[in-house]
């Protein structure tokens, strides 16, 4: 398993999120691993609100869809065309290019350390 990056907060249901605004939003490698192959990306529309522990989107892989929580409540400033249209960029690069939105915060729901979501993931 990758390692965790220490400057990213994550959630029980393996997202990750920045800190900042916009916060920038994603999948953990853990959780790319065990989806396999990502072969199509539905998220929400900019503009649309988000709500901290909600499903705000889908991820779809060869072995099977999953829904993606909003580790945030906020608005959706942007999506990542590059993603949607090249879905694989979440599993080469879940930390960076494969990142999946940016939203302006209101509240942040509950968020793990880095050191919290290693623990989680290794048991």
């Amino acid at each position: 398993m990758s390692a965790v990056p220490s400057d990213l907060q994550y959630t029980t249901e393996h997202e990750w999120v920045t800190s900042g605004e916009p916060v920038t939003i994603g999948i953990t490698a853990n959780a790319a691993d065990a989806l396999g192959d990502v072969v199509y990306l539905e998220l929400p529309e900019v503009g649309s609100q988000v709500t901290a522990g909600a499903v705000c989107g889908e991820i779809e892989s060869t072995k099977s869809v999953s829904e993606i929580f909003s580790p945030v409540t906020g608005t959706v400033v942007e999506t990542n065309d590059e993603a949607v249209a090249d879905p694989g960029l979440v599993n080469q690069d879940p930390y960076g290019r494969g990142w999946l939105l940016r939203v302006e915060v209101v509240a942040a729901g509950p968020l793990l350390s880095a050191d919290e979501y290693a623990a989680l993931t290794a048991s």
